[in-house]
């Protein structure tokens, strides 16, 4: 919890200090500007560890800010992702051909609540302090000047700011509160379908027994599921143990598509709900059972660090800037030099309170991320520009506009992944009586032999293309 008295005012108030908050607050720093107040509605952060890779476009940007070289620090470098069938693999993704893109050429795994610590550590490095908790209950223009924004909070405080940021998450109090529309834009795709990861569990776990436990980052493509193995780095034991949780051995990330015929999931997945969906759906090499196990001794979950439950949606706001109220003004459209612009105070929304989509590819905090840190050089602008321009919303809006077209276009590629991993084991069609999954793993099969297949998968999955 804060110490410090919370300010009256501000000019930028950031309402939300997960990854997308922090950085952008860290942002404004490396552009040398202070007069901001940082939020969250919690009263101790870091408290999932759900966004687990960050790639190369994330790092890149990050490495703008100074913000990158901590975090590669603590994570552990992959170059090699495999996908397989239960007992033999059928393509690797190799990120060798990012050598000549980046000077980050591979996925960095690391918990989202670590690199959330050394985000947060950083921001206190430089005398910056979270206030919490600070839960937002209703945003309104201020009386005397409807430039800037009166924003109370449940506990009866009142903070008044020129510029209000949304990180607060998917269920965003600021979006909400700022009549912003949050739906599926539906890119008429394959990934629209109901695919077999409709419903996922995510979990960090201990595996014990087996001739050899260790396993490599990988995939698991099944008729019914998808199931996914990611070994932690050696850092995320050490940050469970600074916050008092002691864990021995390597720390396992497992998730996995719960078919809708199972029912719904646990809310937190025990050890034996987990177990189960290893025996069902994962690699035989990981099975609980000896039959099945090409080991001479089966493996099985030791300990569960943390489970949860989800459902895989997509969804985008209709706008990441605008003016508070200015749709009740003049409608939806308004001119870029309309003077009715200077009305209302500026409301804009990053990471996933302007967006969210499935898990596949591991994009979500990455795309949050890179919101904040082109961000803080978007309101620089405008706060430089203000000074001596009448109209300068086009800044803001421009920025919105990328952000927005860069969701859109993650959005529709986590859809086609997640419909390629999650196909339904259906027949083609009556006159071609071979199962799409059979298509799905002969395709990826031939795929992973060819060179430019490969670097376009390399390509799409590091973000680069679309920063």
């Amino acid at each position: 919890m804060a110490t410090m008295t919370m300010p009256n005012s501000t000019t930028v108030l950031i309402v939300g200090a997960g990854p997308s908050g922090l950085v952008a607050a860290l942002s404004l720093l490396h552009h040398g500007f202070k007069d901001f107040v940082i939020v969250d509605a919690v009263e101790q952060g870091e408290n999932t560890s759900r966004a687990l890779v960050v790639h190369a476009a994330t790092l890149e940007a990050l490495d703008t800010i100074d913000c990158g070289e901590e975090i590669v620090a603590k994570g552990t470098k992959t170059r090699i992702v495999k996908f397989g069938n239960r007992s033999s693999p059928l393509v690797t993704t190799d990120l060798t051909s990012l050598d000549k893109h980046t000077r980050h050429p591979y996925a960095l795994i690391i918990p989202q609540n670590l690199t959330e610590h050394i985000l947060g550590e950083k921001f206190k490095a430089y005398g910056g302090i979270v206030h919490r908790p600070c839960k937002v209950a209703s945003l309104r223009r201020n009386e005397n000047d409807d430039r800037l924004t009166d924003v109370t909070f449940e506990d009866g405080k009142i903070i008044t700011a020129k510029y209000v940021v949304g990180a607060d998450g998917a269920r965003s109090v600021v979006r909400q509160m700022a009549g912003i529309g949050f739906t599926d834009p539906k890119t008429g795709e394959r990934g629209d379908r109901i695919t077999n990861l409709a419903q996922m569990v995510l979990a960090d776990i201990i595996y014990e027994g087996g001739d050899d436990t260790k396993v490599e980052f990988s995939g698991t493509m099944t008729p019914d599921s998808f199931f996914l193995c990611v070994p932690m780095p050696n850092s995320f034991n050490e940050f469970l143990a600074m916050n008092g949780q002691e864990v021995k051995g390597t720390i396992y990330r497992i998730g996995s598509g719960v078919p809708l015929v199972d029912g719904e999931i646990p809310h937190s997945p025990s050890k034996e709900y987990l177990q189960n969906l290893i025996d069902r759906f994962g690699p035989t090499n990981l099975s609980s059972v000896p039959s099945v196990n090409p080991n001479s001794k089966p493996v099985r979950i030791k300990e569960v660090i943390w489970s949860t439950r989800f459902r895989t949606h997509s969804a985008i706001a209709d706008k990441a800037f605008t003016r508070l109220g200015e749709d009740e003004l003049q409608g939806a459209t308004i001119a870029a030099d309309d003077s009715t612009m200077k009305h209302g105070g500026i409301i804009l929304l990053i990471g996933d309170a302007a967006h969210i989509h499935s898990p596949a590819g591991g994009q979500g905090m990455n795309l949050g991320v890179r919101d904040a840190v082109f961000l803080g050089e978007a309101l620089m602008k405008h706060i430089n520009a203000s000074a001596s321009q009448p109209d300068t919303d086009y800044i803001l809006r421009k920025f919105g506009e990328e952000r927005h077209e860069r969701a859109l276009e993650v959005i529709a590629f986590t859809k086609t992944l997640l419909s390629l991993l999650g196909t339904k084991d259906e027949k083609i069609s009556w006159w071609f009586p071979i199962s799409a999954t059979t298509v799905r793993d002969w395709v990826m099969w031939v795929g992973g032999k060819l060179g430019f297949m490969q670097a376009r998968m390399a390509w799409s999955m590091s973000g680069l293309g679309r920063r």
